[in-house]
């Protein structure tokens, strides 16, 4: 049995502003983002890892950079593992968009048309990306353990059809800058091995 392992982005400019940066050009890995990544890519390199995705965002393509370097293992990008497009909310700060829309993180899980009307994807449209790409790599590298670098959401979306996580609890539920959310091969299903491992002492799997 073989393990998708998804990895949230080490903390960036737009995570420390709170600012929804979307697939905004430029926004960087902070310090401490850095330094999660170079910690996370220890703790990735006993698992035997055969191959890392990547969303081509650069907060997340500089993550895989730095795990992939240190696993020695190159990296490939692919579109399905992007941020989320913010549409009007691009560059906001999140008490700005409460301010004048509410709760739209909220909205988002539970599918508001206000989300879509504002240009945003809407949360079934990432569901449906993130599970094609789960469904080629489960073909693909069957038996094998393969890392994902993406962003909260695409995350979440994995975890809500596993799971059939509720908006409620989607929007309670956060996942950490450099932290991975591990899915295991059960047969023909996956199964949910870990959310926001960050430290070998949480981990019980032998690789």
């Amino acid at each position: 049995m073989g393990s998708i392992i998804f990895l949230r982005h080490g903390q960036a400019k737009n995570n420390v502003e709170k600012v929804l940066a979307g697939r905004t050009d430029g926004v960087s890995l902070t310090d401490k983002g850095i330094n999660q990544a170079q910690s996370i890519a220890k703790f990735l390199k006993p698992m035997k890892i055969s191959a890392i995705y990547s969303s081509p965002i650069e907060r997340a393509s500089k993550t895989a950079e730095i795990v992939a370097n240190h696993n020695k293992i190159d990296f490939t990008t692919d579109e399905r593992l992007t941020e989320l497009d913010m549409g009007k909310f691009t560059g906001q700060r999140y008490d700005k968009i409460f301010e004048k829309h509410g709760n739209v993180f909220l909205k988002f899980y539970e599918g508001q048309l206000e989300i879509a009307h504002n240009g945003v994807e809407t949360f079934v449209e990432v569901k449906k990306r993130v599970l094609s790409m789960v469904d080629h790599l489960l073909k693909e590298h069957h038996d094998e353990n393969v890392v994902l670098v993406t962003h909260m959401d695409p995350i979440k979306s994995m975890l809500a059809i596993v799971m059939d996580l509720k908006p409620q609890s989607l929007f309670e539920l956060i996942i950490a800058n450099g932290s991975l959310t591990v899915f295991r091969e059960e047969g023909t299903k996956l199964s949910v091995k870990a959310i926001n491992a960050m430290d070998p002492v949480q981990f019980d799997q032998i690789w």
